[in-house]
């Protein structure tokens, strides 16, 4: 009795689709849910009526029950797409009846704590999947980032140097710099800003498999006299730097810790130091319900990660730091493109995958993710944002800010 009464509940919840369209075959059922028009549109088969309880758990229920095989699309995007474009009637639910569905989640998060053992833990989860597997979905270099496709047809190779480019560009950074990163990855940026600019670069993680990964690319770039990986969680480091690189790391600190990260970046830096961050942002109105409730992606993909809106970045900057926000751009659009071809690149690897034990409930949960967080993107439920934050003492030329203002303005 359960999968009729829940097909019911699905059915007249997605009836309230007012943005795009839902066909969902059910056996010989057919049923249209939304307008259609110039919205997404995309279909879904039903395989087995368990479906239709897990359905009832919104998103993580929904993955669930496509990673067991129980519905399948030929767009599963374009499924998300559609969600996120009627996100807003959902939030404005949740919003109105918070002190309902959202008490009990802030009492358990009252509770916790992202100590480095924590974190640790939770980073392993995840970038300590397998080396081959990310090598088989990323760029060359490794880069777990978005790129910049400036150009069309880019490739992700070309578009990833483009975002390191950019990074080392707006740091103006020379052989005179020594950086500290705050997530190595694989060793992209730190092997890069080397060889291009002849800094010194300090990089720490937290993953075992990319501190490996990235020692050795250091050796095989020669620039292991400029380079130092660090084991260490960003709150062990110490010493003052010139220069400081985070490119989508924060999501990983936590909502209750995005103030001792900022605290610790600015203590990081020299007087005159700046700072570039790169951050997946949620939107300001929706952060409040976001960082508390268990979506599948923190569930499964990034376990206790947060991602924070542009207000509490600079709210905390505000607060912990003397730095001052100097530059802000939107990269939203690029991050699409970038999952895209991730995603393209994890299933051109089918046979790879399955040999190495990456079996089809795997893949179809990576699938999931994928295409969540490339719908989430191209329909701007979450953002990628870069900010430039300078030290008191921090001064840039006139003709570097001339040469700077051109650049945007063409």
């Amino acid at each position: 009795m359960i999968e009729p009464f829940a097909r019911t509940a699905v059915l007249a919840v997605l009836r309230r689709i007012n943005v795009g369209q839902l066909t969902i075959h059910d056996g010989a059922h057919t049923y249209v849910c939304g307008p259609g028009g110039a919205g997404p549109s995309a279909s879904i088969t039903i395989h087995d009526a368990k479906a239709w309880p897990m359905l009832l758990h919104g998103g993580t229920g929904c993955v669930d029950a496509y990673v067991d095989g129980l519905w399948d699309t030929d767009d599963l995007t374009t499924v998300f797409r559609v969600a996120a474009r009627n996100i807003g009637r959902v939030d404005a639910l949740r919003k109105r009846f918070g002190f309902l569905g959202t008490a009990g989640l802030r009492v358990r998060d009252a509770f916790e704590r992202n100590t480095p053992e924590r974190s640790r833990k939770d980073i392993s989860a995840h970038y300590d999947l397998g080396n081959e597997m990310f090598s088989l979905m990323l760029d060359p270099k490794m880069m777990y980032s978005c790129a910049f496709f400036e150009k069309p047809g880019a490739t992700l190779a070309d578009a990833s140097d483009r975002k390191l480019e950019t990074v080392c560009e707006k740091l103006d950074l020379g052989p005179d710099d020594h950086v500290v990163e705050i997530g190595t990855g694989w060793g992209g940026f730190a092997v890069y800003a080397a060889t291009t600019r002849g800094c010194r670069v300090t990089t720490t993680t937290i993953s075992q498999e990319q501190f490996d990964v990235a020692t050795k690319r250091v050796v095989e770039a020669g620039v292991e006299h400029l380079v130092e990986c660090r084991l260490d969680d960003y709150r062990e480091m110490t010493g003052q730097y010139d220069k400081l690189v985070s490119l989508e790391m924060i999501e990983a600190v936590g909502h209750k810790d995005f103030g001792t990260y900022f605290a610790q970046c600015s203590k990081l830096l020299k007087a005159d130091g700046l700072m570039l961050l790169q951050a997946i942002t949620i939107d300001d109105r929706s952060y409040d319900i976001s960082k508390i409730t268990r979506s599948f992606i923190r569930t499964y993909i990034f376990p206790n990660g947060c991602l924070p809106s542009v207000k509490v970045m600079a709210d905390n900057v505000a607060r912990r730091t003397n730095m001052r926000t100097i530059d802000l751009e939107d990269y939203t659009p690029h991050y699409a493109e970038t999952l895209r071809q991730w995603r393209t690149n994890f299933f051109s690897h089918t046979d790879e995958l399955d040999a190495l034990g990456y079996d089809d409930k795997f893949r179809r949960l990576w699938h999931g993710y994928l295409s969540y967080c490339e719908a989430g993107f191209e329909e701007r439920h979450i953002g990628l944002v870069q900010m430039v934050l300078a030290k008191p003492q921090y001064r840039i030329g006139l003709h570097k800010a001339q040469e700077a203002q051109a650049a945007k303005a063409s």
